[in-house]
């Protein structure tokens, strides 16, 4: 049976396979960038970020010779940032200590940072063609329909058995093409909402569909309710009209990214004594806050933000110090608004910055 599967799915994918950049290639290095985007990533919005990437980085010691801030600035837009990070090292491994050449297996693929067994399954089966099993969203809801399994999918126990199962389908040739056919059926026929199970070649086998439940699955606990906060941002300016930016610490949430310095509301504080106490503890620094400038709403994993941008005015460092201290930042920055595009911001930071381009453009 599990051959018929596989076979099914080959001839399936050897017609309908969509043409896509990194698929012209068994180059493990371009194989690897592509995944490492396409976690979490639409392909529609991945294709252009990769042409450029391999344009600027054509080899994997390109990237690496690359600094993080060039590489993060190259990403941004693509957001889980530490997807970046962990390329960037993982380039850097392979370059010096490896001398430019991937390992061939998933096993060694995962000593690499920023590589867990999808990626390598995936990096692994296409590239050499290890017979080793993905398991992704795509597959997940694949395997759960055809076998109808009723398992919560969110438990560590459910996910080891469906990666076990996973590992009985995969044949032993051809198994990077019959990997990318189980997640492009995913992805293309037996999507979350609304599958075409009437073009799915493995319909007369599929649990889910013989029932008429193909919605049930795969089954997953309901989420708690997202939190929210609020966040208190200070656009800065010294007297010379340049305005204060802060790099994040490297670790962490988008870290290595700048934005306009701040942080989170406290209970009983107003936002212009949350700006006032972050900036302290971060920079120690006193600013004049002044006019709210700009709101922004922006949706995280876990959480949610409405960052509110206040102008301010640089009064000085607080004592002893003589100038802005990197207590909780990376590094600082004086910068002129028209010198933003050289630093890489999160989302949010880059719709206050649009917020400022087109006051900018108002006044001209």
């Amino acid at each position: 049976m599990t051959d018929s599967i596989a076979q099914r799915l080959l001839d399936w994918y050897d017609q309908h396979a969509a043409e896509l950049p990194w698929r012209t290639s068994k180059d493990p290095y371009r194989i690897w960038l592509s995944e490492i985007m396409l976690q979490q990533t639409q392909i529609d919005t991945v294709i252009p970020y990769y042409t450029r990437f391999l344009d600027a980085y054509p080899t994997v010691a390109d990237l690496a010779a690359a600094s993080l801030d060039e590489v993060l600035k190259m990403w941004e837009g693509l957001g889980y940032y530490s997807r970046a990070r962990n390329m960037h090292r993982a380039a850097k491994q392979v370059a010096d200590e490896r001398g430019g050449v991937f390992p061939t297996t998933a096993e060694e693929l995962q000593s690499l940072p920023g590589i867990g067994p999808y990626t390598a399954g995936a990096v692994a089966s296409i590239a050499f063609d290890e017979p080793v099993p993905v398991l992704d969203g795509n597959v997940i809801r694949v395997l759960t329909r055809l076998e109808g399994i009723q398992d919560d999918v969110t438990l560590s126990g459910t996910k080891s058995d469906l990666w076990a199962l996973a590992a009985e389908w995969v044949p032993q040739q051809r198994a990077g093409d019959y990997n990318q056919a189980l997640m492009e059926l995913g992805q293309t026929i037996c999507r979350p909402r609304n599958p075409e199970c009437t073009h799915c070649p493995l319909n007369d086998r599929c649990a889910a569909f013989a029932a008429g439940e193909q919605d049930h699955y795969p089954v997953k606990k309901k989420r708690a309710p997202i939190p929210h906060f609020d966040v208190a941002a200070g656009i800065i300016y010294d007297e010379q009209g340049h305005i204060l930016i802060a790099q994040r610490p490297l670790d962490g949430l988008l870290g290595g990214l700048w934005e306009f310095p701040g942080g989170k509301q406290e209970a009983e504080e107003t936002l212009p004594q949350t700006l006032q106490r972050e900036l302290r503890e971060e920079l120690a620094i006193e600013v004049s806050v002044g006019e709210l400038f700009v709101q922004v709403k922006h949706a995280f994993t876990h959480f949610k933000i409405t960052l509110h941008a206040y102008e301010c005015q640089y009064l000085g460092p607080m004592p002893p110090y003589d100038g802005p201290q990197l207590l909780d930042a990376h590094a600082i920055a004086w910068v002129r608004p028209t010198e933003f595009d050289k630093y890489s911001f999160g989302k949010a930071d880059r719709m206050v910055i649009e917020a400022l381009n087109r006051r900018k453009n108002m006044l001209l």
